[in-house]
């Protein structure tokens, strides 16, 4: 097929509120809150399946084109190393067009690969299509451990060599062919990104491998739909057996990416912790079992709008609620800090516990700071609902923490400033410009400059009519 588009090799043109890492470090989002949200807000595609999807496309020795992808920084920083690994990349809008028919080098730099955890992905890939592939360990947000043992075993029973030196992971295949072989892989924890890679590594290995223990998550069955879709023949993604029975090769795909369940939750939530009455789509319920469900507990109402829409109205009060993070069909870690903003404001007290990572609560003391009343011990935090909060400057320590400081600053007395955007803007496309079509008062500015002077009357007037 014939890809049209602009060019991006190194970088993608990032448009909307997002900026560079550099400069979003050197910004800061102003919030005046207690503005009921009202109206519809659409949902970008998922980030978490549009990264390793594009990781997927290094299988293909021909075109591949991905539509519904996020522009996003974390989206921008992938297009760097796969640019680096000699793919051509072109975007327009959110069409994304791929080809890895000349890999030039079977090495991830470092200095791209420390920045972004989705990077590591390509060893799967790489491995399966070279028989060799050189990745840093990867980085991402400091929110714990996420060790690569279960890729690293899971390859290695697959017939690969994995030796880490120096924080490097080499990985070969020996052999006439340098192909892999199929294996029955059990995983000691159902991780997505270990599913991940071993089920794209097994898409090219000769013969059958079995995925047990596997991750269920959307992503998941994206990732699979995806590969199926070049000619891949995986059966089982979505359950937690994955069975794929390796093939010669892959072919030219037109894909789009699902709607991002992650980003939908956190408009649903913006649309219970501000008592407001919105719409939220495109997105695929069944994904959002788990957040409708505890939503609905504390007395928001959510109902389908269609086949792809949901609404949420707020509850003049909302109640307390116990929530356990899980994976997928539990209740999705990505949300809990979000949920944690919405019950400081809901009456009684109410429990999180975090499960899937040991240092994902960081945000407890900044929504301390505007007046929460929070306490953690261990992996659990106690909420005890208070009547109001109030805005203060706050810092973002990762990525769905900064969206917690957001949804909090929408329904604080005063004005919210946060800092260290740059984690909002790995992960939420047009965030700022969605939220004003809702009816938010927000602005972005550099940290040592005010506001532009229009948006700030604006929401000082509104802020006057609701004191």
């Amino acid at each position: 097929m014939r890809l049209e588009g602009k060019a991006i090799t190194a970088s993608v043109n990032l448009t909307g509120n997002h900026a560079s890492p550099d400069e979003a470090d050197k910004q800061v989002l102003h919030i005046w809150g207690r503005q009921p949200l009202a109206g519809h807000v659409k949902v970008s595609g998922a980030k978490n399946a549009a990264l390793v999807v594009m990781t997927g496309a290094l299988l293909c020795s021909g075109d591949c084109r991905l539509r519904n992808v996020p522009v996003l920084a974390d989206v921008k920083r992938m297009g760097q190393i796969l640019s680096a690994l000699g793919v051509k990349l072109t975007q327009n809008g959110d069409v994304l067009d791929l080809n890895a028919r000349d890999i030039s080098t079977s090495e991830a730099p470092y200095e791209l690969v420390s920045q972004l955890r989705a990077s590591f992905f390509a060893i799967g890939p790489l491995l399966a299509r070279l028989g060799v592939a050189k990745i840093p360990l990867p980085g991402g947000c400091a929110i714990g451990a996420r060790p690569v043992e279960l890729h690293v075993r899971g390859l290695q029973a697959m017939g690969a060599d994995v030796q880490i030196d120096h924080g490097i992971v080499n990985a070969y295949v020996t052999g006439p062919n340098r192909r892999l072989k199929g294996a029955k892989i059990y995983l000691d924890y159902p991780s997505v990104g270990a599913t991940e890679t071993l089920m794209m590594a097994a898409t090219l290995a000769d013969g059958e491998t079995t995925i047990e223990n596997a991750a269920q998550e959307p992503e998941v069955l994206d990732l699979a739909n995806f590969c199926n879709s070049m000619g891949a023949k995986i059966t089982g993604a979505g359950t937690k057996t994955i069975t794929i029975s390796g093939v010669e090769q892959l072919h030219s795909t037109d894909y789009s990416i699902i709607p991002d369940r992650i980003e939908a939750g956190t408009f649903l939530v913006a649309g219970a912790i501000t008592r407001g009455d919105i719409i939220v789509g495109p997105v695929i319920p069944d994904h959002l079992t788990a957040v409708i469900a505890k939503l609905r507990a504390i007395g928001a109402k959510v109902t389908a709008e269609g086949t792809n829409q949901l609404r949420i109205v707020g509850a003049p009060q909302h109640t307390g609620t116990d929530i356990e993070t899980l994976p997928y069909p539990g209740f999705p870690t990505d949300m809990q800090a979000q949920f944690m903003a919405l019950l400081t404001l809901s009456e009684g007290n109410s429990v999180i516990s975090e499960t899937v990572f040991e240092n994902r609560l960081r945000h407890v003391a900044e929504l301390n700071r505007m007046g929460a009343d929070i306490r953690v011990k261990g992996n659990h935090a106690i909420i005890r609902g208070v009547p109001f909060l109030s805005g203060a400057p706050v810092v973002a320590t990762d990525l769905r923490a900064s969206a917690a400081l957001v949804l909090a600053g929408l329904a604080a007395q005063g004005k919210t400033t946060i800092q260290q955007l740059q984690h909002l803007d790995r992960g939420y496309e047009s965030l700022e410009d969605k939220l004003r079509g809702l009816g938010a008062k927000l602005v972005r500015s550099l940290a040592d400059a005010e506001p532009d002077a229009s948006l700030v009357s604006q929401a000082i007037a509104v802020q006057s009519t609701l004191n």
